[in-house]
């Protein structure tokens, strides 16, 4: 019998590539997002519609899970987006969007799959949060709550599914070679004030993302095999990292809160002083 997975957000990036992996290996996959028409058409991948947001679409997309497949293995709550935007400025109704996406959609889908995993006494739930969830940058106050509420809701998750075979991990990607950071910056600037006192620091971010994201991020491609390790993995760890400078980071974040704060805004003041140079 193969073994089945959900995968939201499959439509492009992780989703997408995990989408592809898990088929590769012999997984009967249903990958779920609003556009579709970009979830990997292979063997094994069936595409439906999902809009994490809405609790009807959450229900249609595990029923027919469902009764196609009669079981749910691992669901994998990947599907999420970077609302960035000064504090000040940015419209608390794209706030409350930022948490029905990030963190509410993998709530939801949650309490929809665990009868059923309950049930088959096995089960793993994996949530797709960010070294995001521990560190943080201006302008991403609210991707960054989202994720640390997520780590938090899954790790009390994880202690009260335990008891019957079923297990709560949560994956922390660091920077990514993907247009995440472009589509986070494009937001930021459409949640800018007329005549906002922010934009020089936008301006700053927008260059740190782009950057260092294109050049030293992690691929697709290997955060999908990550995805694959966590939903395998005999001995289930709480947190997946994909590499040491990530999981680094974050114990740098937690350990030394000051020293972190300290480090990243020198870094910034330096990021800054160059863009000054060339004029940018």
């Amino acid at each position: 019998m193969k073994k089945v997975v959900a995968i939201t957000g499959a439509s492009n990036g992780m989703g997408f590539e995990a989408a592809k992996l898990f088929a590769a290996n012999g997984w009967l996959v249903y990958g779920g997002a609003r556009r579709v028409e970009k979830i990997p058409i292979t063997p094994n991948v069936h595409a439906l519609s999902l809009d994490v947001t809405d609790h009807s679409s959450n229900k249609v997309f595990i029923q027919t899970i469902l009764a196609e497949a009669g079981r749910i293995d691992v669901l994998i709550n990947n599907a999420g987006y970077g609302e960035y935007g000064p504090i000040e400025d940015i419209p608390l109704d794209n706030a409350r969007n930022q948490f029905e996406t990030n963190f509410f959609g993998a709530a939801d889908l949650s309490q929809l799959v665990l009868p059923i995993m309950r049930q088959q006494e096995s089960g793993r739930i994996i949530n797709v949060s960010s070294i995001g969830g521990d560190v943080y940058m201006p302008l991403g106050a609210y991707y960054h709550a989202t994720k640390a509420a997520l780590q938090h809701w899954s790790d009390s998750l994880d202690m009260e599914v335990k008891q019957f075979g079923v297990r709560s991990i949560t994956v922390q990607p660091g920077l990514t070679r993907s247009g995440w950071g472009d589509i986070a910056m494009s937001n930021a600037k459409k949640n800018l004030t007329a005549a906002s006192v922010y934009t020089p620091l936008l301006d700053r971010v927008g260059g740190l993302l782009s950057t260092n994201s294109h050049a030293i991020g992690a691929s697709s491609e290997s955060l999908a095999a990550l995805f694959y390790t966590a939903a395998t993995d005999k001995r289930v760890k709480r947190r997946y990292f994909h590499s040491l400078s990530d999981r680094a980071l974050v114990w740098l974040a937690r350990s030394h809160p000051n020293l972190f704060k300290n480090g990243f805004e020198a870094v910034f003041k330096y990021l800054e002083k160059r863009s000054d140079k060339a004029g940018i």
